[in-house]
């Protein structure tokens, strides 16, 4: 099965297990009268949008670049994150606006031995999707999966929490514990909406790749056999899964058009199957050495980097 495949099939399956715990919580919310399993059910809606969203953003970033999208989808996925944390932080505002009017007038939960129930189950089912999506995520390096399965990952604390305040409510006639637990919720749930937000905005402003890949890239060009003499001004930055990338590669003057394409052509190859998902753009430039030796006494990149050839920092 090919990445897009996996990836597609990911969040077919995150949106059908959203669909099944909203649906359950809801129904046990509404019963109860529990607005700590009603904001969860909430929040499980928000999923079934999320993964919906995702789902069609995926499609679309898979598709290859045509004459109005030169540089490919890829950012399909960062636009889908954008939304997802817009749709988070209404979910949590809301949460702690109905909480604190519950708090306020002393309205608490009832039959809260069904609801604790559906939030165990919650709990299994939410911890196994999430460990499934981060799983696709990884092999994949799908922004908008990585963001899907954290969503996961954040409902198995939310609702452990929630379940162990119930019981608390249960066992201790605490009813005011219930909003009081949804307000921290809400609370939680915001803040992940602002550190997605953040996330996505990177890619919108092309941030540079980490430094870990930054580095990958520099040990690739820099151990690659044959006649590069240096590179310079190396610009990376991501678009979804993608990670494009350009540099300038130095090569000797002496060498025909057809030999310098030849290993520009290479050392891309080289880097796209080192790095899933990379868009290599290389510049080719002629040594300007007045002192030049010759093709055959000039010795290649990987042996003797000069200051000149370094990457230099962006300004």
């Amino acid at each position: 099965m090919s990445g897009s495949s996996h990836k597609l099939g990911a969040a077919r399956l995150a949106v059908f297990t959203a669909f099944c715990l909203a649906a359950t919580k809801l129904t046990t919310g509404l019963l109860t009268g529990s607005m700590a399993v009603l904001s969860s059910a909430v929040d499980s809606l928000l999923d079934i949008l999320m993964s919906g969203i995702n789902y069609f953003a995926i499609r679309q970033a898979d598709q290859p670049a045509d004459e109005s999208h030169p540089f490919g989808h890829g950012k399909f996925e960062t636009v889908a994150t954008i939304i997802q944390s817009f749709v988070i932080a209404l979910s949590g505002s809301w949460i702690i606006y109905e909480a604190t009017r519950r708090l306020i007038l002393g309205q608490g939960p009832q039959r809260l031995q069904g609801g604790i129930i559906v939030l165990v189950l919650s709990i299994v089912a939410s911890w196994w999707i999430s460990r499934y999506l981060q799983k696709v995520a990884v092999r994949t390096d799908s922004s908008a999966l990585k963001a899907d399965a954290l969503h996961f990952a954040m409902d198995v604390y939310t609702n452990l929490a929630l379940a162990v305040g119930l019981g608390a409510i249960w066992l201790f006639d605490a009813p005011w514990l219930d909003p009081l637990l949804s307000i921290l919720v809400g609370l939680y749930i915001l803040y992940e909406a602002l550190r997605l937000v953040r996330q996505a905005l990177r890619d919108v402003l092309d941030e540079e790749l980490p430094e870990e890949l930054r580095n990958k890239i520099v040990t690739i060009i820099e151990n690659y056999p044959g006649e590069p003499l240096g590179y310079h001004n190396l610009r990376t930055r991501r678009a979804g899964s993608q990670k494009i990338m350009d540099f300038h590669l130095t090569v000797c003057k002496h060498l025909t058009v057809e030999d310098a394409h030849q290993i520009a052509d290479q050392l891309e190859k080289q880097i796209e199957s080192q790095m899933l998902g990379a868009d290599v753009t290389i510049h080719i430039e002629p040594c300007e050495r007045p002192d030049c030796p010759g093709r055959d006494q000039c010795l290649p990149l990987h042996r003797t980097p000069s200051k000149q050839d370094s990457i230099q920092p962006e300004n």
